[in-house]
């Protein structure tokens, strides 16, 4: 009635393994080596290696993807035309996962009509707010915008989206003079009066 048990379920020391286990990190993504493959900028990762540490890049290279690689490459290794198809293929199916090593791509500005767009839209029965869309078209920190707006008008200013300002109050009719006047690069024929909108 005795069952032989797995040995990957034995708990305990393992035989031919020495303890305590060292880990090697990476210098590019600071993830230990096994998770290389799954950070953005993978080919850093392996410049780093090859250079660093060129043992570890060699145990990798041969077998630290698994028996699906050997077959991949033709099994000898010699082979090295079929391989690169193969690592192309293997780089667009590969899924991203998040987590601390990931790495965040900025967005690039899409290069638009470049436009102030200043428009009112009711807050309430009585109060109102002016939306200013478009600084960010002129390389303008919207965080220091509203700030200065605040200031300006002693009220309430904060950035609400990617490129959108929301002032508390009527201030509209000013902004035409405040703007071009607190960044030069904005002429007045860049200012769109976009009237009374819903939000």
């Amino acid at each position: 009635m005795a069952t032989e048990i797995p040995e990957r379920l034995v708990i305990g020391p393992k035989n031919g393994v020495v303890y305590p286990l060292t880990v090697s990190y990476c210098g590019n993504c600071s993830m230990p080596l096994e998770y290389c493959e799954y950070y953005p900028d993978y080919e850093k990762c392996k410049q780093w290696l090859e250079k660093n540490l060129p043992d570890e890049f060699e145990r990798m290279k041969m077998g630290g993807t698994g028996p699906e690689s050997g077959s991949a490459t033709g099994g000898s290794g010699t082979t090295n035309t079929s391989a690169e198809p193969a690592d192309a293929d293997d780089e667009k199916k590969r899924q991203k996962r998040g987590g601390k090593g990931m790495m965040k791509t900025k967005k690039t500005k899409e290069e638009g009509p470049k436009k102030v767009c200043l428009s009112r839209s009711a807050r309430g029965r009585k109060k109102s707010v002016t939306v200013v869309t478009g600084l960010a078209t002129f390389d303008i920190d919207l965080k220091l915008a509203a700030k200065f707006f605040g200031t300006k008008f002693a009220c309430g200013s904060s950035v609400t989206g990617d490129d959108e300002i929301v002032i508390q109050g009527d201030v509209k009719d000013d902004l035409f003079d405040i703007i071009p006047e607190k960044w030069p690069e904005i002429d007045e024929d860049f200012i769109d009066d976009l009237g009374d909108q819903k939000r």
